[in-house]
């Protein structure tokens, strides 16, 4: 009723006043919102919104003129107002929240913190920016990420891992919701196969992180965060297909698991069973695959109001490449060549806070991933399984101190038909089982008001490689608005390699494997500079992230191509290798609806030995993405992503094989254009790899051959069949379209 008498008293005062605009201003959920600045552009007219989020300008002398809502926590809304022949208008505004303000982010530190508060710097993306160029699975979506590429490790099966600032993917500690869930063994599928529909947003940390996490955190995090069972829509759907013949299909549900419990279940789907050759070298160009996932997180809600979260996912896919006539048949032989995987993988996570006056979180996971394969005629079958707790105890003391210890246990079993598990004999298996107890602490102090220190360090005792240890230290200073937030941090990273999980080039068949000694665990050193500047005008945001990274690696495991062609052979850096560079990241945001989210990194990732340093292979030395969004209304938007690469040194067969040595500057880039019906539905589509981008026709060597029945064996030489030569997908240009659903 007062709302009512609100707007008459209105509809009264502006019949006398002359030239009047009026309006409220809402949420998505239809929620007033008070105290937000309302002005028009270029000029002293300006009022905010009462209680109600009504407001009024009156005395407006432009016939033409664009009107502005914006407030902190909230994306800036505007509207051109044409008042010619009309004294009075109504103008509404629906707000939506600002992700890109004050995210809360917990992988930096284990525990949350805003991003502007944190002493380590994390790269915060929202599911707003992966709906920018959708795809089957979010390890294609991070081409999108500054620093980060998906590398493809097979022409064939078309296997891979992400590389972070120019580090393999082995170096990258891929988390859900802050587990690691993730093995070597199943690198691509940590990122494959979660519905996207549940995911919150991702975190990134470029720099090692072992000193929290760990073995395999050298590279930086990958940390997939999703949405909680009690905020999110009750069902969102998310179909597209593509005209290769792709069809991918993400469900989620929110339910009630019980009286105490909500539950959130995801689904997705992918299917693509389409031969195609179009570099005509008689080798499917994208893998065939068929691939479901199935996802569920239950929270417990506690009378103490206590976390207890649990959740599980499981995974089964069935993938094969190789020539377009190979049959299941085949499988196995010699008859036609085939690369066919069956994974069968489960995971469960969870933090459960102790029912104590302290703040104490027992964290879980666990994953079993079971993988029955052919590469050619070379079986591979393997099973993994890994279990992983541990006890969090945080304390803020005299408000200088937020102090964070942890108890850390780790169980690795690891059996496969490789020589890997194998004793001395070569003939008896012997499975790798691996304890690693670990313990860490970290104390974040609050030097003065604007300037923070970070003192961590980890031991752990590995059952094999005995004691490990990594210490980190990081300091973060910003001005007193925020606009200027500088950080270093030093840090030490390790890693326990395990050459068959980790290395698809090893399963392959078409080169020996051998190993050149026993293979020591690998130790870096990293220094990283940070840089934060944010400018605020009258029509735009902007924000300007800058950093500087040198690692330094000792023991370092690097397959050798080059030694012998026939052979890759793996063993411990005699020497050293280096990773440096600089990052340049910058959104800017426009009140016209346009936004710009562009990044570059350049990159030296080089490897010392006998005093000859050369450039490690498949690493590009530039890099550049870029994301540009524009809205035309509250409905309509446009999307231009792309990416840009320079050349990478590439693993060759040796002086005959006439393949290039360095591949090309290449750019992916896609379009997309996007309808919103309404708060519910949603289509979108457009066209990917608008440059019809491919690597050259030959990068398998002698395709024509795949079992080497034609080669020498005489000539040392010789040129044998090889998929390892493999930087980019062999998908061309294609068009998609999409359809999303969503009941709040």
């Amino acid at each position: 009723m007062k709302q009512i008498i609100f707007i008459l008293l209105f509809l009264i005062a502006i019949s006398f006043n002359g030239q009047n605009v009026t309006g409220k201003i809402t949420s998505v959920n239809n929620e007033p919102i008070a105290f937000v600045n309302i002005y028009i552009k270029n000029s002293k007219i300006g009022t905010i919104s009462d209680e109600n989020g009504f407001y009024k300008l009156s005395n407006i002398n432009k016939e033409t003129f664009t009107i502005i809502a914006s407030s902190i926590g909230y994306k800036t809304k505007s509207s051109k107002i044409d008042l010619r022949n009309r004294e009075n208008i109504i103008q509404n505004f629906v707000l939506s929240d600002d992700e890109s303000l004050n995210e809360i982010v917990i992988s930096g530190t284990l525990r949350p913190v805003t991003k502007t508060n944190s002493p380590v710097a994390v790269e915060v993306y929202s599911e707003t920016f992966f709906k920018k160029n959708p795809t089957p699975s979010i390890f294609e979506s991070m081409q999108n990420v500054n620093g980060v590429r998906p590398q493809l490790n097979c022409n064939v099966c078309n296997t891979g891992d992400i590389h972070i600032n120019g580090l393999e993917g082995p170096y990258t500690f891929v988390m859900i919701d802050g587990m690691p869930i993730v093995s070597g063994l199943s690198t691509v599928y940590g990122l494959t196969g979660i519905p996207q529909a549940l995911i919150e947003r991702v975190e990134v940390v470029k720099g090692p992180a072992s000193t929290l996490y760990g073995s395999e955190a050298v590279g930086g995090i990958i940390n997939i965060i999703t949405k909680k069972p009690t905020n999110a829509p009750h069902l969102t759907t998310d179909t597209f297909a593509s005209s290769w013949g792709e069809v991918n299909l993400d469900v989620g549900l929110r339910y009630k698991f019980s009286e105490n419990a909500d539950a959130l279940l995801g689904v997705n789907y992918f299917n693509f069973q389409n031969r195609i050759d179009n570099n005509n070298d008689n080798f499917t160009d994208l893998t065939l695959q068929n691939r479901i996932s199935l996802f569920n997180k239950i929270n417990i809600a506690r009378k103490s109001n206590k976390v207890f979260t649990i959740a599980g996912r499981y995974v089964y896919e069935d993938r094969w490449g190789g020539e377009l006539d190979w049959q299941r048949e085949f499988r196995g032989t010699d008859i036609k060549y085939g690369e066919s995987i069956y994974t069968n993988r489960w995971e469960t996570f969870g933090t459960y806070q102790l029912p104590t006056s302290e703040n104490i979180n027992f964290q879980f996971s666990a994953n079993g991933h079971y993988q029955d394969s052919f590469y050619g005629t070379d079986p591979y079958d393997a099973e993994q399984f890994i279990a992983f707790g541990q006890l969090i105890y945080n304390k803020n003391i005299r408000e200088k101190h937020d102090l964070l210890l942890g108890l850390a246990y780790r169980y690795t079993f690891y059996d496969d038909n490789t020589f890997a598990t194998f004793e001395k004999d070569g003939i008896t298996n012997k499975p790798s089982i691996i304890y690693l107890p670990g313990i860490f602490a970290q104390d974040e102090i609050s030097l003065q008001e604007r300037k923070k220190l970070l003192l961590g360090a980890r031991w752990d005792y590995n059952s094999v490689h005995g004691n490990i240890f990594s210490p980190r230290i990081n300091y973060k200073w910003n001005s007193r608005n925020n606009a200027n937030i500088f950080r270093v941090s030093i840090g030490n990273g390790f890693r326990v390699a395990n050459v068959f999980t980790e290395d698809h080039a090893a399963l392959t068949g078409a080169r020996e494997v051998e190993f050149d000694g026993n293979l020591d665990p690998e130790t870096s050193w990293n220094a990283n500079i940070n840089y934060v500047k944010k400018i605020n005008t009258e029509n735009s945001f902007i924000t300007v992230d800058v950093s500087a990274f040198y690692t330094y690696f000792d023991n370092r495991i690097l397959p050798d191509y080059e030694t012998d062609p026939n052979k890759i052979i793996y063993a411990n850096l005699d020497g050293f290798s280096v990773s440096k560079g600089v990052s340049l990241n910058a959104y800017i945001i426009f009140t016209n609806g346009l936004s710009i989210n562009a990044g570059a990194t350049l990159m030296d990732v080089s490897v010392t030995e006998n005093k000859i340093k050369k450039r490690q292979l498949l690493t590009e030395s530039f890099s550049g993405v870029w994301s540009i969004s524009y809205k035309l209304n509250n409905n309509f938007s446009i999307d231009y992503t792309g990416n840009l690469y320079g050349p990478m040194r590439l693993p060759l067969l040796g002086p005959k094989d006439l393949r290039a040595e360095f591949s090309p500057w290449y750019s992916i880039q896609n379009i997309q254009l996007s309808k919103k019906f309404s708060n519910s539905w949603e289509v979108y589509g457009g066209v990917k790899n608008l440059l019809n981008f491919t690597p050259a026709a030959n990068s398998i060597s002698r395709p024509f051959d795949p079992f080497d029945k034609q080669a020498d064996p005489n000539d040392p030489d010789a040129l044998t069949f090889d998929p390892s030569y493999v930087y980019a997908s062999n998908q061309g240009i294609r068009a998609f379209a999409g359809l999303r659903y969503t009941l709040f």
